[in-house]
């Protein structure tokens, strides 16, 4: 396991908000993964895909699903619960279950590395799980509350959300030190997190019931 300080004395960088994805009628949006050609958002009662161009609703799964959503290149991972469930993006058909780290507090889910890593909001980590089993590999320490968690380029980014405030922070996968931080506008939430891979992240909105384009920073080789 590993430590951070309470607080960060890396600065702040406002986040630069490209585009939002408004969609109608859903008390929230949780979690939030990209399957290289839509962004699918956790909405309570079902998963809805996105298409990023025309900002359209293309699919809707009837799922249960309250927190973080990743995506392994081929299927689709919820959390709902306490479970984490592997599910078929074609069909909707839920193919594996396996235990949450814990019962209640999970919210962000991402791929990487053969693996799911999970964040625990008021804890304050990110676990690696074996997404067979639900085992914890690892654990990594914020000083922040965890909302969505995303790996792109090697580079490890959650959301947090304490109060009114969120950002979207580079921490260093080893020893939890917080690299960059990007602030979100006050009010302006991050609930999921997931990268396109290249230059945005999608932000989950909470209770606003929108998906935030965010611009990624990009660092020299």
């Amino acid at each position: 396991m590993t430590r951070t300080s309470s607080r960060s004395a890396t600065p702040a960088k406002a986040a630069e908000i490209v585009r939002e994805y408004p969609l109608d009628h859903l008390e929230g949006v949780h979690g939030v993964t990209y399957d290289g050609t839509r962004i699918w958002a956790a909405t309570n009662e079902r998963l809805v895909a996105i298409d990023p161009d025309s900002g359209a609703a293309v699919r809707k799964l009837e799922r249960p699903c309250d927190a973080g959503t990743a995506f392994d290149g081929k299927y689709l991972y919820q959390i709902t619960d306490s479970r984490i469930e592997k599910i078929d993006p074609a069909s909707g058909e839920v193919l594996a279950t396996i235990p949450a780290p814990a019962v209640g507090g999970n919210t962000g889910l991402a791929w990487a590395e053969g693996s799911l890593w999970v964040g625990r909001y008021r804890d304050r980590r990110i676990h690696r799980i074996d997404p067979a089993t639900g085992a914890i590999q690892r654990t990594i320490e914020s000083n922040r509350f965890v909302t969505g968690v995303t790996w792109v380029d090697g580079e490890l980014w959650h959301g947090t959300w304490e109060g009114d405030e969120s950002e979207i922070r580079r921490i260093d996968p080893d020893s939890g030190e917080v690299l960059e931080r990007l602030q979100m506008p006050a009010g302006t939430n991050v609930s999921g997190l997931e990268s396109d891979g290249a230059d945005l992240f999608y932000a989950g909105g909470g209770g606003s019931g929108k998906v935030r384009a965010v611009r990624r920073p990009r660092h020299a080789a």
